[in-house]
């Protein structure tokens, strides 16, 4: 079917605006991140220093989505074993970075395990059982909102595990991830480290917000008044658990677009992927039938038009 040269450039009118639609989503999702000092401000008006930075991160975001993408690619056409695991205080930004890298990926080779607390069965099992079923196949790319380093850090410091089950742990961990290693498995491991003082800001941001009002729950509050006891944890953990095969990587996250940029492009550098060559795609011509008719819908099955 051709396609005269009007209805061609109406087409590419409506592409280009499909496309600033999406990325003006990305704006309007990035006004939720403003923060107790631009809230203070009563809504001035951004400085130029700040249009330009906030220009730049968006064109760093989207050039780095850009190379996920090819590392999807590349990842499903070499049959590639990813796990990513975001460890960090609440509010460092671990969901943000997260959003960010899985944004533009397709949701069944970059898969999102945000595994809430053990049930009762659960706590039965061998430790490490329910995370097991979540590791990927091969050409996948599985990212860990928190993961079995629960048991180092708030299981530890709210009293959900015992002394013994705790050194256990730590006996078992390395052997455990040695062995993820020696299956295929590249297992790369992010700490997002952010101060008191921003932990607290961000904290206040969600209780003064409405929309952000469901991060907050009894834990995250209690965990600021055990901030000492999780600096200790933490230490413990990175001492005892930072081996070759699987080290971790400290994210300064104190400034969450800058903490992005730097975790997408460590990311991107751990793993030696290349572009994967694609066919052309045609869109194939649609099959017309002279004896279809199309059968009208009846008009209360239509959502209303409200806007």
């Amino acid at each position: 079917m051709s396609i005269d040269p009007t209805q061609q450039e109406e087409m590419m009118r409506r592409l280009r605006e499909d496309l600033l639609d999406s990325y003006d989503e990305e704006l309007e999702m990035e006004l939720e991140e403003r923060n107790m000092e631009e809230l203070a401000a009563h809504g001035q008006p951004r400085s130029a220093e700040e249009r330009l930075a906030r220009r730049t991160y968006f064109q760093e975001l989207f050039r780095l989505q850009g190379e996920l993408v090819k590392l999807q690619d590349w990842v499903v056409a070499n049959k590639h074993k990813v796990v990513i695991l975001f460890e960090g205080r609440d509010a460092a930004g671990k969901g943000g970075v997260i959003k960010r890298i899985t944004q533009r990926l397709n949701p069944r080779v970059a898969r999102v395990a945000a595994l809430p607390a053990p049930n009762d069965r659960e706590r039965t099992q061998w430790y490490f059982q329910r995370y097991v079923s979540h590791l990927p196949a091969a050409g996948e790319m599985v990212l860990f909102d928190r993961s079995w380093y629960n048991r180092a850090g708030v299981e530890r410091v709210m009293g959900f595990c015992s002394d013994d089950e705790y050194e256990e742990f730590f006996r078992t961990v390395p052997e455990f991830e040695k062995m993820l290693a020696r299956s295929g498995i590249q297992l790369i491991k992010y700490w997002f480290s952010i101060t008191d003082e921003e932990q607290h800001s961000r904290f206040l941001g969600r209780i003064h917000d409405p929309l952000k009002q469901w991060k907050l729950s009894p834990m995250d509050l209690e965990s600021r008044v055990r901030w000492e006891e999780y600096t200790k944890a933490k230490e413990t953990m990175l001492e005892r658990t930072h081996i070759a095969e699987a080290p971790w990587w400290i994210v300064q996250a104190v400034d969450k677009k800058t903490a992005r940029l730097n975790c997408i492009q460590h990311l991107l550098d751990q793993i030696p992927y290349t572009e994967v060559e694609h066919d052309a795609v045609v869109l194939p011509e649609r099959v017309r039938n002279a004896d279809y008719i199309r059968q009208p819908v009846p008009s209360d099955m239509f959502v209303p038009e409200r806007y």
